[in-house]
């Protein structure tokens, strides 16, 4: 006989724990299942323990640069089991948060492989080898997330060829370590073995790296990169990649290596090259779903897919992929579920971080897509070279954009290299969901001295009254033609 529950939740992420927790608290009886661990790849393997390395990275930088500020301290050495120790405790520890927040919200947790067996069931494979079968009496919720493409052509092994999983489980810290891939992972594994002492050369085919962001925002990133010694190969591809001895050799190509094979070696390769939607072994057929030619189910804006009995959410739907996006579309889905039928996932615009040293943080309209959407721009900068909190903080490089409608002076976008970007950026969240105008946020009195007030800064330049930088000439009128 089926055990019976009230929703079930497929996988124990961002977007499946949130889903379970809001439920719970809804009154709903719940049960949660994940292969894996509860916290699914955020916690365990993705966000917060990358986070956690990318803290060890920036102390060890800002150790080594202690004599700009008048401190004489040793050089740091990496004690890469200290390292580990640290992230693994970082990660248990949110991973028990989660944890203690199902039992207090009544969420039932199982570990196991589920797959449909009919809209409204699902059979669990678990550990032991043993089955159940469960019912929903409401609804099911699909929070199965992403994993690393794997390229066929350069089988993982987990020690010279790897991905993200791998790579933030530290095994060792190469000498040497080539990066394909220059998104949000490539250049955040970048930082973190640059700063562990790696020399890192990042290859990425197109010719900007974090392809979609602002392209200044974008450039400004890669120059700051390269003055900490990443290299990065724009427009170059990775023609070949095998072992070779201990370590991996790589032919590339590309505008890099002038249109020539170039073959280097290094000690490591890890492949970023992009994630992909996990729906393998849901059987979703049996439940009378399936996916887009890209692999991702489709959704309506409550979550809800073709069949009115199962919601899907997070990675599984789409770009973008982000923690927090999946974690809003939990809550809406349990609301929903839970009879809420006003509860929809609708925002302005969804925030991005890149936790690279400065991060880069985005949200919105870039300067390229507000112009490809046919705006008249007004845009606002302001370097951090100018911030007095900055230079306080022996913070130099980084720049503030603001990107608004010329016509009505709403913010389109806001884009940030700085240190704190994944904290500055929630002003520019709130003021796209309230419909500020850069008129607004430069009225609007910031704190002093801070990081904060730099965006005000860059308010104030949209319309040329910037204190803290020179504003831009004004343009001349254009000629008026004559008439006869």
């Amino acid at each position: 006989m089926a055990n019976q529950v009230d929703a079930i939740v497929i996988g124990a992420g961002p977007g499946g724990y949130h889903a379970a927790i809001r439920l719970g608290q809804l009154g709903k009886s719940v049960i949660c299942f994940d292969r894996d661990e509860i916290g699914g790849v955020c916690l365990n393997w993705g966000c917060i323990p990358t986070k956690a390395l990318l803290h060890v990275g920036e102390v060890a930088r800002h150790i080594r640069e202690a004599d700009q500020i008048g401190l004489v301290v040793a050089a740091p050495e990496v004690n890469r089991e200290g390292v580990a120790k640290f992230t693994d405790s970082v990660v248990k520890a949110n991973v028990g948060g989660v944890n203690q927040l199902f039992k207090a919200n009544g969420v039932t947790f199982a570990y196991g492989e589920a797959s449909f067996t009919g809209p409204k069931s699902v059979s669990l494979k678990k550990r032991d080898g043993s089955t159940e079968t469960y019912d929903a009496k409401d609804a099911i919720v699909i929070a199965t997330g992403s994993a690393p493409v794997e390229v066929k052509a350069w089988p993982r092994d987990g020690e010279t060829i790897i991905n993200s999983d791998d790579a933030v489980r530290l095994k060792k810290i190469p000498q040497s370590l080539l990066v394909i891939g220059g998104g949000v992972i490539g250049l955040e594994f970048a930082t973190v073995y640059t700063r562990m002492g790696a020399k890192v050369l990042v290859v990425e085919m197109l010719p900007q790296i974090l392809t979609g962001t602002d392209l200044e925002i974008s450039k400004t990133l890669g120059r700051i990169l390269k003055k900490q010694g990443v290299e990065i190969a724009l427009s170059t591809k990775v023609a070949g990649l095998e072992k070779a001895g201990a370590g991996v050799k790589a032919t590339i190509n590309g505008e890099y290596t002038s249109g020539k094979d170039e073959t280097r070696e290094f000690e490591m390769a890890l492949v970023a090259v992009g994630r992909r939607p996990v729906t393998d072994g849901l059987d979703l057929a049996a439940a009378g779903l399936s996916t887009n030619e890209a692999g991702f189910i489709a959704v309506d804006a409550q979550r809800r897919t073709k069949v009115a009995t199962i919601f899907a959410i997070g990675d599984i739907t789409g770009a973008p992929l982000l923690a927090h996006k999946a974690m809003k579309e939990g809550v809406v889905a349990a609301e929903v579920i839970a009879g809420d039928a006003s509860s929809a996932y609708d925002p302005i615009a969804v925030p991005n971080c890149v936790y690279t040293d400065p991060e880069v943080a985005t949200v919105g309209l870039s300067e390229e897509e507000a112009k490809a959407a046919g705006y008249e721009l007004r845009i606002g900068k302001f370097p951090l070279l100018a911030s007095g909190r900055a230079r306080t903080m022996n913070e130099h490089d980084g720049l503030i954009k603001l990107v608004g409608d010329a016509k009505t002076d709403l913010l389109l976008g806001m884009h940030i290299v700085a240190p704190q970007a994944e904290s500055l950026i929630g002003e520019g969240v709130i003021a796209l969901e309230m419909g500020a105008t850069l008129e607004d946020i430069g009225l609007s009195i910031h704190p002093h001295p801070t990081l904060t007030e730099s965006i005000m800064d860059a308010a104030e330049a949209a319309h040329g009254k910037a204190i803290h930088i020179p504003n831009p000439k004004p343009k001349p009128p254009a000629p008026v033609a004559a008439t006869k």
